[in-house]
């Protein structure tokens, strides 16, 4: 297994940025709690026993809460410090999901699988966790987060030295993420996009979200060599030529992927098997079937 991301160092920045706790720079996790809820909302079903893996503060537990759809939630954080006193939680790393087999109904996870060296493993680690015909759902920030943050900083590192290092981390496609699901075993897997534009005063406050959010560069890669006042100026000037509006701001995307699966049931729907069709396509469009070549 690659190890992409510093596991110590994205623990140390959630800690520092939870204990600030500046609300403002909680809207994306919002977003993410508010849509899950929506979705879970839609589902004729009541779960009784729900878990939130490693929702940070605990807010998108308090939106599924509110649903009405679920009887006992259980939360998952790395760390009690992500707990108000009194509230218990399970203890975990991001990569590992502490839950028996079968013993849980619907887990969600809210903005953490991105930060993992091995999804693949916690998807499988969910799919064994969840009952039969339980339920899988979880917010992803996707290909196209920060893509302008991405090449402001790698022009401006460019221009000034010459070479450049990664500095935001790689996002994954939602095609990688739907095959991650089919891989791990889910039933009728689920996987789309949903992109926010945020718009901001300058790349300072980008910035200034950003480490409130704990979503400074973690890259296990990553250069260790501090980056220079003249640097972030730099950089500055080239994210407003290339993405500032006439008034001034400027603009970062946010890409989230929502995925949903189901662990496999006997009551579930199924495909039909190959050759199992009772009518012919061509006879329900009213058109006439040519044979491919070779078959005449």
């Amino acid at each position: 297994m690659d190890i992409v991301f510093d596991q110590t160092l994205i623990e140390a920045r959630r800690k520092r940025a939870f204990r600030n706790g500046d609300p403002k720079a909680q809207f994306l996790l919002e977003i993410a709690a508010q849509e899950l809820s929506e979705r879970l909302s839609v589902v004729e079903r009541h779960f009784e026993k729900a878990v939130e893996l490693h929702g940070y503060t605990g807010l998108t537990a308090r939106y599924i809460a509110n649903t009405g759809k679920v009887t006992d939630i259980e939360r998952v954080e790395t760390d009690t410090a992500f707990a108000p006193p009194g509230e218990k939680v399970s203890i975990a790393s991001l990569e590992t999901v502490p839950l028996a087999a079968e013993s849980a109904n619907l887990i969600v996870s809210p903005l953490s699988l991105h930060l993992t060296n091995d999804t693949p493993g916690v998807f499988i680690q969910v799919r064994r966790a969840l009952k039969p015909d339980g339920l899988f759902l979880a917010a992803i920030p996707g290909s196209g987060t920060l893509q302008e943050l991405r090449e402001v900083l790698l022009a401006a590192e460019s221009e000034l030295t010459g070479g450049a290092s990664p500095r935001v981390i790689p996002f994954a496609d939602v095609r990688d993420i739907g095959a991650l699901l089919q891989r791990a075993g889910f039933s009728l897997p689920v996987a789309d996009t949903e992109n926010y534009t945020v718009r901001y005063a300058s790349l300072f406050s980008l910035l200034k979200d950003l480490r409130s959010m704990g979503m400074t560069n973690p890259l296990a890669a990553r250069s260790r060599k501090p980056l220079t006042r003249r640097f972030f100026v730099r950089a500055a000037e080239i994210y407003a030529e290339r993405f500032g509006d006439p008034d001034g701001r400027i603009r970062a995307t946010f890409s989230i992927i929502y995925i949903s699966g189901w662990a496999p049931h006997e009551s579930q729907q199924k495909p039909l098997k190959p050759g199992s069709a009772k009518q012919r396509l061509s006879d329900a469009l009213s058109t006439r079937e040519l044979p491919l070549k070779g078959e005449q």
